[in-house]
C-alpha cells in the first residue's frame, strides 16, 4: 500500500488574546487607534506620499505601549501567545528569548487593499483584530513553495486545504494570528462599508 506523508508544515497559530489574562476591551481599543491616527501627522503624511489607503503607524510611531496603557496590556498578552507559539515551533533559541521589536496599527478604509509581502528581519510575526466590519477582508496566506512550481499543475477547487495555493484566514475581534515572519500574506480588497482595524507586530530574536 502506497502511503503519502506530508513532509514540512507551515504554522498558523490562532487563538483569542483572552486565552491569557483578562482580554482587551475591543471598543477602548478601537477608539485609541482612531486618537492616534488623528494626531499623527508623520504618519498620515507618509500615507499619503506612499499611496497607502487608509492609515498605518508603521513608518512614525515606534512607542504605543508607551502612550497608550492599553497597548501595554496587549503587549502583556501578547508575550504569552507568542511564548506559546514558540513552544509549539519546537525553536532552539539557545537560552535567548523572542522579544517585540514593532508594533503598529492599521486602519484599512473600505475599497482598501495591502499587498503581498512578507516581514523581513523579524522571526515570528503577527496581527490581532480590532474591528471587522462585515464583508472586512480575510487576510490571504500564500503557499510558501510557489516560487519553486515551475510546471505544477493547478489544484483541484475541491484540493484539501494544506493542498490550497493560498490559505484564506477570516479572524474575528479579538483574535491574534501568529506566524513566521518569512510567510507571504496580503489584505485582499475590503468589501465592507466601514475600516478594518487591526494591529500588527514582529518578535525579533533578542539577547539573554
Amino acid at each position: 500500500m502506497a502511503d503519502t506523508k506530508n513532509l514540512f508544515v507551515t504554522p498558523l497559530y490562532r487563538a483569542a488574546l483572552s486565552d491569557f489574562g483578562e482580554g482587551i476591551d475591543a471598543d477602548e481599543l478601537e477608539a485609541s487607534c482612531y486618537s492616534i491616527a488623528e494626531d499623527d501627522e508623520a504618519g498620515q503624511d507618509w500615507c499619503e506620499e506612499n499611496g497607502y489607503p487608509g492609515y498605518t503607524s508603521y513608518a512614525s510611531l515606534t512607542d504605543l505601549p508607551w502612550r497608550f496603557p492599553i497597548f501595554a496590556d496587549l503587549v502583556k498578552s501578547l508575550d504569552k501567545h507568542v511564548a506559546a507559539f514558540v513552544e509549539d515551533l519546537e525553536f532552539d533559541l539557545g537560552g535567548k528569548k523572542l522579544k517585540l521589536d514593532s508594533l503598529w496599527i492599521n486602519i484599512l478604509p473600505p475599497g482598501g487593499t495591502h499587498s503581498s509581502h512578507i516581514h523581513p528581519h523579524s522571526v515570528i510575526s503577527g496581527t490581532t483584530y480590532v474591528a471587522m466590519p462585515g464583508g472586512a477582508s480575510a487576510i490571504k496566506y500564500e503557499d510558501p513553495r510557489s516560487a519553486r512550481m515551475m510546471a505544477t499543475p493547478p489544484r483541484l477547487k475541491t484540493a484539501r486545504r494544506e493542498n490550497q495555493p493560498f490559505i484564506y484566514e477570516a479572524p474575528k475581534i479579538g483574535d491574534v494570528l501568529l506566524w513566521e515572519s518569512w510567510l507571504r500574506h496580503e489584505v485582499p480588497l475590503n468589501m465592507a462599508e466601514e475600516d478594518r482595524i487591526s494591529v500588527s507586530f514582529n518578535y525579533s530574536w533578542g539577547k539573554p
